[in-house]
Parts: C-alpha cells; sequence; structure tokens
C-alpha cells in the first residue's frame, strides 16, 4: 500500500511538471508570435498619444494674452506717434504713452471680465437645462471635465490687462531715453515692428497656424494704425483748429 501511494504521489507530481512546462511553452509561443510590425505599430499609436494635444484649449486664453499685446502695442504706439507728429517734447509722448497704458489695461481687463463672464453665465445655465431635462447622461468625470472647460473671467481679465501692459511698455521704453526727435519716432517705429513680428509668430507658434500669415497680418495691421494716427493728427494739427 504504501509503494502504491509513493507510485502515485511521484506520477501526480511528474503531471504538475508537465503541465506547468506545457503552459510555460504556451506563454513562449504566444510572445514569438508578435511580429516586429506589431510592435512598431503599437509604439506609433502610443507616441501619437503623448504627442496628441488639443490645441482648441489654448483658444481662451491664447486669443486674450494675444489680443491683450497687440492691441497694447498699437494702440500706444499710435497714440505716442500722434502726439509726436504735432509735438516734438518728449515729456508730452512720454506722458501720453503712459496714460494710454493706464486707461487700455483697465479698459481690456474690464472688458474681458465681463465677455468671459456672460459667456460663462450662458454655459453653466444651458448645463443646468440639461440636468433637469433629463438629457445629461454623463458621468462624473465627464461633468468634471466640462467644468474645467469652463472659461474663467478673472485668468482672461489678469491675462489681458497684463498682456496689454507688457505690449505697451515696448514703445514707452524705446522712446524714453531718445532725446532727438527724429531718431526717437525712428526708433519706436523699429521697436514697434520688431515686437509685432514677435507677437505674430508666437501665436502662431502656441496656435499651431502659418506663421508667416499671422505675422505678416499682425505687422500690417499695426503699420496702418500708426501711419493713420499719425497722418490724421498731423493734418488736425496743421490746419489750426
Amino acid at each position: 500500500m504504501i509503494c502504491n501511494f509513493k507510485k502515485e504521489a511521484s506520477l501526480n507530481h511528474t503531471n504538475k511538471q508537465v503541465f506547468h512546462s506545457n503552459n510555460n511553452n504556451d506563454l513562449e509561443q504566444q510572445a514569438t508570435t508578435t511580429t516586429p510590425l506589431e510592435i512598431i505599430e503599437t509604439k506609433k499609436e502610443e507616441e501619437e498619444e503623448e504627442d496628441f494635444f488639443d490645441y482648441s484649449r489654448r483658444s481662451q486664453w491664447l486669443r486674450a494674452a494675444v489680443l491683450g499685446a497687440n492691441d497694447g502695442l498699437v494702440s500706444t504706439a499710435s497714440l505716442m506717434m500722434g502726439v509726436g507728429a504735432v509735438k516734438q517734447d518728449i515729456k508730452a509722448m512720454i506722458l501720453t504713452g503712459f496714460a494710454g497704458l493706464v486707461a487700455g489695461a483697465c479698459s481690456m481687463a474690464i472688458g474681458e471680465f465681463v465677455s468671459v463672464y456672460s459667456q460663462l453665465d450662458v454655459e453653466l445655465a444651458q448645463m443646468k437645462r440639461d440636468k433637469e431635462r433629463g438629457n445629461n447622461n454623463n458621468n462624473n468625470s465627464d461633468e468634471e471635465e466640462e467644468e474645467e472647460r469652463l472659461p474663467n473671467p478673472l485668468q482672461a481679465a489678469a491675462a489681458s490687462a497684463l498682456a496689454f501692459s507688457i505690449g505697451a511698455m515696448v514703445p514707452l521704453l524705446s522712446a524714453s531715453f531718445i532725446r532727438e526727435y527724429k531718431v526717437r519716432l525712428g526708433v519706436v517705429v523699429a521697436a514697434v515692428t520688431f515686437a509685432l513680428v514677435l507677437f505674430g509668430w508666437l501665436g502662431a507658434v502656441l496656435g499651431k497656424v502659418p506663421v508667416f500669415r499671422s505675422s505678416l497680418r499682425v505687422l500690417l495691421g499695426g503699420w496702418m494704425a500708426m501711419a493713420i494716427t499719425f497722418a490724421l493728427t498731423k493734418l488736425i494739427g496743421s490746419s489750426a483748429l
């Protein structure tokens, strides 16, 4: 009896070893069945998922920042060029630019805050109506994502005011230390031109749009604003009105 029991135990142990060996062979065969092409495709899919980014999510703060910087740059430079058309005094030119900086930054912040807050009210009201009608079948994670995508009025207002101030500082700093009238006007135009190209390039890179077209559009718009302001102010100032 004891011998038979030992034989049965030995057979069971041998069967278990064979079973584990077969399982290991199956796993090895499954691992080897993956072709190099499938591995490359899997790596490409993972890289595409990592590289994917929804650039439309940047639209809110990008719009506020780029528009604020361009407005600050163009409006302040145009004001300074307009005053420079009729007065050669550097003090009058700098004070005009500084007043334009403060007034413009406040105006941009308040306007952006009111605009974005109105948009926020509309989207919140729509979300509330969807919940009341029972049409909102999203889970909690989807609701959190929707709330994260809601516009932030304070963020937009701060971005606009800061960007406007940064843009307005360019013509102010470029004209602050130059006494010669014609040289001062030329330096302001050159500095504003460089800043316009830079802001256009930055907006294009962040928004993934064509760089040349964006920079050219911003540059031509800034030049037109300064030229029109300078010409009209010169005309009115010389007509003794």
